[in-house]
């Protein structure tokens, strides 16, 4: 009977490492237990669940995930205009990250520049339009 590998209809239990092209860490599982899905269940963005696809237990990988197949390309859209008296008393600063209500919940936006009284801000992910690397150890196969 040959391994069962990574695909639809299994249950993944695998450590992970996220990494930027600098090598600076994103996530990681390694200190912590192992994170578990189901492939297809959402839990994964789709380009790192296509990427493991066809692994098996046992294997490692390092994953190299275009921006496209990871958190998207930054969208110009998403970046806002504000004035600075919508921010109350706040001292900004470019890279401060502030959460806005949203109707879906809390949405978060990092302080892209302060010009006189006009505040950038941006909703983009703060990975989007980055090549990221996806080391994993897989660690269990199941079919489910």
């Amino acid at each position: 009977m040959s391994a069962v590998t990574v695909g639809p209809g299994t249950r993944v239990s695998l450590h992970f490492t996220i990494e930027m092209e600098d090598g600076q860490v994103v996530d990681s599982t390694r200190e912590k237990s192992p994170a578990s899905f189901e492939f297809g269940d959402g839990n994964l963005l789709p380009g790192f669940e296509k990427a493991l696809e066809g692994l098996s237990a046992k294997e490692q990988a390092r994953l190299r995930i275009a921006p496209e197949q990871g958190f998207g390309m930054p969208n110009p859209n998403n970046v806002q205009r504000f004035s600075v008296n919508d921010f109350n008393e706040m001292e900004l600063e470019p890279g401060l990250m502030i959460s806005f209500a949203d109707p879906s919940g809390e949405l978060p936006g990092v302080v892209q520049s302060i010009e006189g009284d006009k505040v950038m801000v941006d909703f983009n992910h703060p990975l989007a339009g980055r090549m990221l690397f996806f080391d994993v150890e897989i660690l269990s196969v199941e079919l489910i």
